[in-house]
């Protein structure tokens, strides 16, 4: 475990989204203020606004690419992409799946808009709070496999 894992799980287990936790630990290298990156992921949350879809895990670790690596312009797509699709087979092949109803699979969801609410027995029965520890390593194991950035 790493110092930013433990404290995006800490994030998590406050109240913030997968998705908030993620790209919240990021904000200093990313010279983003915390409040504006918490709006930006926010809609992220239980696979894209509580649909299941893309975990918000990875959404968060893909904006973290995204604001480190990506351009202004269009140039140089093809760049990103590779690394985004290098840090979604790095999440696949040590959990399973991007998918939130895939890593979900057993657990009680529903598409109601109303989030679950946040007791003990919910971080017991969810893997959220370990994948959002996960997306954070994945994202600094990758940056320092490919020497990008000291984070």
């Amino acid at each position: 475990m790493s110092e930013k894992s433990d404290k995006a799980k800490e994030l998590f287990k406050s109240g913030y989204n997968c998705s908030q936790a993620v790209l919240g630990v990021f904000c200093e290298e990313l010279g983003l203020d915390f409040e504006t990156a918490m709006k930006i992921s926010s809609s992220f949350g239980g696979g894209m606004g509580r649909m299941r879809e893309v975990c918000g895990t990875v959404s968060g670790m893909f904006m973290v690419a995204g604001l480190m690596f990506g351009k202004a312009d269009t140039s140089s797509k093809a760049e990103l992409y590779k690394k985004i699709q290098d840090l979604a087979e790095n999440f696949k092949k040590r959990n399973g799946s991007i998918i939130c109803k895939d890593l979900l699979q057993g657990i009680e969801s529903s598409n109601s808009p109303v989030p679950s609410k946040r007791t003990e027995t919910y971080y017991k029965k969810r893997p959220c709070t370990e994948l959002v520890g996960d997306a954070v390593e994945i994202f600094e194991e990758y940056i320092k496999e490919n020497k990008y950035l000291n984070i």
